[in-house]
């Protein structure tokens, strides 16, 4: 096992992984901008190192002050968390080449699930289901060619990355030239790396992710899956589990299907894959997240894993040690919090004056935050991420609602409004849901 972890983030996931390192016995190192120096994960940890300004790529994603602050503070491993430098195959490589165990996949694995279309590859071999697509587009021309020989509409994605950047619905062979230039622009500024592809686009899926865990040694398993539909412009809002929209015969195939893939291609880490459903129940392959999820607190409460750690005792060697079956007991709701008007969704950095956040039976509330705080502008709006758990879904958005009521964060703005409409939806109590289930309601 390790002696000491640095934890290569900020905020909430920070923290997370600072209290799981606790748990297993481990020292932790927390790196930091200069804007961040009294944020909790430098208070919590036993080390922590300033890193940079708060720019983040002369700070969070500067490889050289991360692993120069791991060699001085005599860090054995890194932790990535999620974002960043976390499914960087680079620094992956880097951290091995100065014998710094990487929390996370090989270099290799990375790149062979990390790039859209190399994972697309991959996953053909597996028998996912598939929506017509295409490798990596060389031009407009092509790209044009392409669509139409697909049929419309389409939608372009960048092959290096995600979060809606460099995505692009088509719906007209005479848009396809401009919407290509777009997407790869969006693609080379967001991911340094202009590669993009099309494939079909589902005009009203829903978006269900299985949790994959592989340890070194040959096993892997799936051990949940998470529906994520609730999203505004590709970016996840709330999320829950177990999926409502699966058959359990289609749940134990994809369960299959997920640990084969992972085990032989020789996958090790936690990773998501994800997959879009259509009216019809169908599933297709969409991609793979080669890193812990902000969702996995729900994956953890319904099966009383701790995926954090069992993400580290894999980095360090340890085999799977997981019950025969895993089964989810009850159901669970994730609401993320944001710095944001809830209706413009406008970033709202600033002061917290005062900060409560909910308790009770069955409430779990990861933060990075406290009252007094400054949200500082220079990073992603995440304040919190308040999970319930519940016997029955309807008992977990009746939770949910409950929690949300009594959650006090003055000062700034919060979306904590928005997920109270949300909640309150006959449609999303119903389970009616779809990725443009919050612009309907939102226009509505």
């Amino acid at each position: 096992m390790f002696k000491k972890v640095l934890i290569a983030n900020r905020g909430e996931i920070a923290l997370r992984i600072i209290r799981a390192c606790r748990e297993l016995g481990l020292r932790t190192v927390a790196v930091h901008s200069e804007v961040d120096a009294e944020a909790l994960h430098v208070r919590f940890a036993d080390e922590a190192v300033c890193i940079g300004p708060a720019v983040s790529r002369l700070s969070y994603l500067n490889i050289p002050a991360i692993v120069s602050a791991a060699e001085i503070t005599g860090a054995d491993a890194i932790h990535p968390g999620y974002g960043f430098l976390s499914e960087n195959a680079e620094f992956a490589e880097v951290c091995k080449r100065c014998k710094i165990t990487f929390i996370g996949p090989s270099p290799a694995a990375m790149r062979a699930w990390g790039d859209k279309v190399t994972a697309r590859t991959n996953a053909k071999k597996f028998d996912f289901p598939m929506l017509p697509g295409t490798g990596v587009l060389r031009d407009p021309e092509h790209a044009r060619a392409e669509a139409d020989r697909i049929g419309y509409p389409i939608i372009l994605k960048a092959s290096g990355g995600g979060g809606g950047r460099g995505m692009k619905i088509v719906r007209e062979s005479e848009a396809v030239g401009n919407a290509y230039s777009a997407a790869s622009s969006e693609a080379l500024a967001g991911f340094k790396n202009p590669d993009v592809y099309l494939e079909r686009y589902v005009e009203k899926p829903r978006h269900i992710e299985f949790q994959v865990i592989a340890d070194q040694h040959g096993n892997a398993a799936c051990v949940g899956e998470r529906e994520c539909s609730v999203q505004r412009r590709h970016q996840k809002v709330l999320e829950e589990a177990p999926a409502m929209s699966l058959s359990e015969p289609l749940r134990q195939k994809m369960y299959g299907l997920v640990a084969q893939a992972a085990r032989e291609t020789g996958y090790t880490s936690l990773g998501t894959m994800e997959f879009l459903m259509d009216d019809s129940g169908q599933l297709y392959f969409m991609e793979m997240n080669t890193r812990v999820q902000v969702e996995h607190p729900v994956t953890e409460m319904v099966t009383g894993l701790d995926l954090v750690a069992e993400q580290i005792l894999i980095a360090a060697g340890a085999r799977l040690a997981l019950p025969a079956k895993i089964t989810a007991r009850g159901h669970s709701i994730e609401c993320r919090i944001n710095a944001e008007d809830p209706v413009t969704f406008a970033p709202s950095p600033g002061r917290i004056t005062e900060y409560h956040p909910p308790g009770g039976a069955g409430v779990r509330v990861d933060s990075g935050v406290y009252g007094g705080w400054r949200v500082p502008p220079s990073y992603d709006s995440l304040l919190a991420k308040v999970i319930v758990h519940a016997p029955t879904r309807r008992q977990a958005i009746a939770r949910m609602k409950r929690a949300l009521e009594e959650f006090i964060c003055t000062g700034i703005k919060t979306n904590i409004a928005l997920h109270l409409k949300i909640l309150q939806s006959p449609q999303y109590i119903s389970g009616d849901v779809s990725t443009r289930f919050l612009e309907q309601l939102l226009d509505g």
